[in-house]
C-alpha cells in the first residue's frame, strides 16, 4: 500500500467524482482509477460503489476513509513538526478558550507574543468547557485556556495561571450600588441574573450564594456576559461577574461593587494533552504564557 493511493482515495472519498479528484489533484483520470483499482485488490474489498457519475462509498470504504484520514493527518502533523523544529518562528498554534476569555485576555496575550514571535500563526476555537476539554482530548487544539482548573482529569494537564475575583454588578440605583464593599448575603432577596446551564460561571455564583446562606433565585439566564451587564444595568436584577467582565464598556453599564464574605474566585488555567509532547512553536508560547501572567498581567 502506498501513500500517493491512500491520498487519491481520500480525494475520491471527499469529492464522490473520479475526474474532479483527478483534477484537483493535477494527475490523470486515468492514473486515480488505476490507484483506486489497485488498493481495492490490495485490501480485497470494494470501497466505491457507482451512482450514475459520481461514485458512493461503500459501508466498508466509510470506514477505511476514517483511518486513511487519520493516517494522513498524522503525516502532516509529523511533517509540520519537523519544519516547526527547524524553524518555530513559523509554526501554527491551535488555541481553545472559552468566550469569556475572548474579549480581553486571549487578544492581549496573543498580540505581546506576536510582538515577540511576528511569523507565528494561530487558529482559534471558542467552547464551553466540557468541549474544551473534549478538544484538547481529541487534538483538536493545542492548549487550552479553561475556567476553572480541571483538578481531576488524568488527560489533560497543566497549571492555574490566574486567580480572578467575582464582583457584584448591581443597577444603578440599588441601595448598595454606592457601597465600597458588601456581603454577599445582603442580595439574598434580589432576582439574579446567571450563565446557562454548562457554563462554568454558573456554578461558582451558585455555590458561593449557597455559602452565603441562600439559594438565588434566577430571573434571566444568557450566554454573553455583556447581556448579563446589560440586563443588571436596566434594572432586571443582580448577578456576579468576573473582573474581565468589565473591560468591555457600553451605554447600559451597572455599578460594580467588591464582595467581602465569602470570597468568590475562579481559576483559569491553561490545558493540554497528558500524552502527547507538545510542538516546539507551542512549547514557547506556553512558556511565554507562564511568564507573562506571573510578571506582566495587568488586572483591574
Amino acid at each position: 500500500m502506498e501513500l500517493r493511493q491512500l491520498e487519491y482515495f481520500v480525494q475520491v472519498a471527499r469529492l464522490q467524482h473520479v475526474t474532479k479528484a483527478a483534477e484537483e489533484l493535477h494527475v490523470a483520470q486515468s492514473a486515480v482509477s488505476r490507484q483506486i483499482h489497485r488498493l481495492e485488490e490490495e485490501l480485497g474489498i470494494r470501497l466505491f460503489m457507482q451512482r450514475g457519475r459520481n461514485v458512493q462509498l461503500t459501508p466498508v470504504g466509510q470506514l477505511f476513509l476514517r483511518r486513511a484520514e487519520s493516517i494522513l493527518g498524522d503525516l502532516d502533523r509529523a511533517v509540520m513538526e519537523i519544519h516547526e523544529f527547524l524553524d518555530p518562528e513559523v509554526g501554527e498554534i491551535r488555541l481553545g478558550f472559552p468566550h469569556s476569555l475572548g474579549i480581553h485576555l486571549v487578544p492581549q496575550v496573543v498580540a505581546a507574543f506576536r510582538k515577540v514571535h511576528p511569523n507565528v500563526k494561530f487558529r482559534f476555537r471558542q467552547g464551553m468547557y466540557p468541549s474544551l476539554i473534549r478538544d484538547i482530548v481529541d487534538a483538536e487544539v493545542d492548549l487550552a485556556f479553561i475556567s476553572p482548573f480541571p483538578e481531576n482529569n488524568e488527560q489533560v494537564t497543566g497549571e492555574v495561571i490566574l486567580t480572578e475575583s467575582l464582583y457584584a454588578i448591581l443597577p444603578t440605583n440599588h441601595p448598595l450600588a454606592a457601597e465600597e464593599a458588601i456581603n454577599l448575603s445582603e442580595l439574598k432577596d434580589e432576582t439574579f441574573v446567571l450563565f446557562g446551564n454548562g457554563y462554568s460561571l454558573r456554578p461558582i455564583v451558585w455555590d458561593a450564594c449557597k455559602e452565603a446562606g441562600f439559594t438565588p433565585r434566577i430571573g434571566f439566564e444568557s450566554e454573553e456576559s455583556g447581556t448579563i451587564r446589560g440586563l443588571v444595568a436596566a434594572g432586571m436584577g443582580v448577578s456576579l461577574l468576573p473582573e474581565m467582565a468589565m473591560y468591555e464598556t457600553s451605554s447600559m453599564m451597572p455599578a460594580v461593587v467588591k464582595i467581602s464574605e465569602p470570597e468568590v474566585t475562579r481559576t483559569i488555567g491553561i490545558i493540554h494533552r497528558s500524552s502527547e509532547k507538545l510542538p516546539l512553536v507551542v512549547q514557547i508560547f506556553h512558556s511565554f504564557l507562564v511568564d507573562f501572567f506571573k510578571n506582566d498581567y495587568k488586572s483591574l
